[in-house]
């Protein structure tokens, strides 16, 4: 069985996270896809960032369905780099994209990009919102979808079935075998997230895991050869 790994906000341990930088630099490390998070500015872009307000990752202060796509290109959001869209980290790279949605109303702006440029095969869809999972599924016939929690219950795996998400995607620190193997009796994967150390690799390889999100390239070559 494979074992993909997963650049978390492209690589944001070595570069500014949800950044375009971030992402090449991902892809030139050889991740077999690339997480990211998308919001909606205040005029209906797609913004790639992790949380709902600006100011952690840039210099700027507010939310971010308050500014417009215009506004939000003012912030650096490090070393010079600004807030990308997600049809820009479409064209900036090649690798398959893992793209996180907050809620509905994403999941619709999202689908009209993947059905437009027939994005079906290449990026799968992952959310908290078991809702969100459900709308894209519904938009986007055949699209790949991913249920993320940090913390659950026993039905998550019932959860991700009636969600028809492929995939779980699970705090690593939380995880138990007992998940994973309830989860594979039913053919869902699991990833674990977040990977930064090789003790959690090695835990993630020993819980049989299909794959890890990391924030650092070295997680990946040494993901190789980790039994």
């Amino acid at each position: 069985m494979s074992f993909l790994t997963l650049g978390h906000r492209g690589v944001m341990g070595v570069e500014p996270e949800n950044t375009l930088r971030s992402f090449v630099r991902a892809e030139e490390a050889g991740m077999d896809a690339i997480e990211l998070d998308l919001h909606l500015s205040k005029d209906g872009a797609l913004a790639v960032m992790h949380d709902a307000v600006v100011d952690r990752t840039t210099d700027g202060t507010g939310p971010i369905a308050g500014k417009t796509l215009a506004e939000l290109r003012e912030l650096d959001a490090g070393k010079g780099e600004r807030v990308p869209v997600f049809e820009e980290v479409l064209d900036a790279v090649k690798a398959p994209l893992q793209a996180e949605i907050k809620d509905v109303a994403a999941a619709r702006a999202l689908a009209e990009v993947i059905l437009a440029r027939d994005l079906v095969g290449r990026v799968e869809v992952s959310s908290f919102h078991d809702e969100a999972v459900t709308e894209i599924a519904r938009l986007v016939p055949g699209v790949r979808t991913v249920l993320i929690a940090s913390r659950w219950r026993g039905d998550i795996v019932d959860r991700a079935k009636a969600a028809g998400a492929a995939t779980l995607a699970l705090n690593i620190r939380r995880l138990t075998l007992e998940v994973v193997e309830q989860a594979h009796a039913e053919s869902v994967k699991v990833i674990g997230w977040v990977v930064n150390t090789q003790d959690h690799l090695r835990l993630a390889r020993a819980l049989n895991l299909d794959g890890a999100t990391t924030d650092f390239p070295e997680i990946r070559r040494t993901g190789r050869f980790t039994a």
